[in-house]
């Protein structure tokens, strides 16, 4: 399903996301892809004004892919096969949009982040270019389900990946993994980035652990910019608490570099840039231990 080269449409999500395990868990890393989902549920599209190829633009598509030979070196792989745009996981659970969701929302619904007013929230009203989603509103009652059977446990099976990382090793280091438009609405500075690491403005992470993922892919000959205009979402944020031994970084991909981002097809340069992120992982694996256990202040 999800993991297959091509979106699917179904009536169900029978399978809403995918662990991938190693044989044995040898670095206490969690790698996790909750954007590239590629199962589009048939009433969903029914209720959209938009056609599948429109609404794949907020997916990171092949992105698991990508990132899956991490599984080999040691570490676990989460990833989701519902799509973004019906339900996105890198939100709070409840970030409820009332211009979309028109009945009377629960009190403890978060109904103005920034998020909710750009129609981004955890039942997305927008694609990424603001192309609206449904013909008229969503129920409560399905944004509702949506969050219970779906976001509920995803966050569920990524809790007891870090936690079980925290159990064997002591520490647990959550690399979320991110695809970008290759548009020049993205670029920073001037520059069009490669690659863009996010860690909260160093809050959700080691400085220099998110320093040494900077050196290893521009000796790579890679771009790479910082927080700008990705810091991470609400994963990196809640996910990302050093102070406790738990690190997250997100790591956003260029989609340029290894696909055809109008036809959704891996491009010749896909197995170049997978080859490099397995190098990247191994010196992550290698390098982590030392870095981490940097006081603070030195790692800055």
């Amino acid at each position: 399903m999800g993991s297959s080269d091509t979106a699917s449409v179904e009536e169900d999500l029978e399978t809403p996301f995918e662990i991938i395990a190693p044989g044995t868990l040898t670095a206490p890393f969690v790698f996790n892809s909750p954007h590239s989902g590629r199962t589009y549920p048939k009433a969903f599209l029914a209720a959209s004004r938009l056609n599948l190829a429109a609404l794949r633009k907020s997916e990171d598509t092949f992105v698991e892919q990508l990132f899956a030979p991490v599984v080999s070196l040691g570490a676990p792989l989460l990833h989701a096969h519902f799509p973004r745009a019906y339900l996105d996981v890198n939100r709070e659970p409840y970030e409820l949009d009332p211009a979309l969701i028109f009945e009377t929302l629960p009190r403890y619904a978060n109904t103005k982040s920034v998020r909710v007013v750009g129609g981004l929230g955890t039942i997305a009203r927008i694609v990424t270019e603001a192309e609206e989603i449904y013909r008229g509103p969503v129920a409560l009652g399905d944004a509702l389900a949506r969050i219970d059977t779906l976001y509920k446990p995803y966050h569920a099976a990524l809790s007891a990946l870090m936690d079980a990382s925290i159990a064997k090793f002591g520490r647990a280091v959550l690399i979320d993994c991110h695809s970008m438009p290759s548009n020049p609405l993205y670029d920073c500075g001037g520059t069009r980035p490669d690659f863009v690491l996010g860690d909260r403005f160093s809050t959700s992470c080691n400085p220099a652990f998110t320093r040494l993922v900077a050196e290893q892919l521009k000796g790579m000959g890679y771009a790479v910019a910082f927080n700008k205009p990705y810091a991470g979402g609400f994963i990196t944020e809640h996910y990302g608490r050093p102070g406790e031994r738990r690190h997250a970084l997100q790591i956003e991909v260029n989609r340029a570099l290894y696909m055809n981002e109008t036809s959704y097809r891996r491009s010749k340069d896909f197995e170049t840039l997978r080859a490099d992120i397995a190098r990247l992982a191994k010196v992550m694996f290698e390098m982590m231990p030392t870095l981490l256990d940097m006081p603070r202040a030195a790692a800055e």
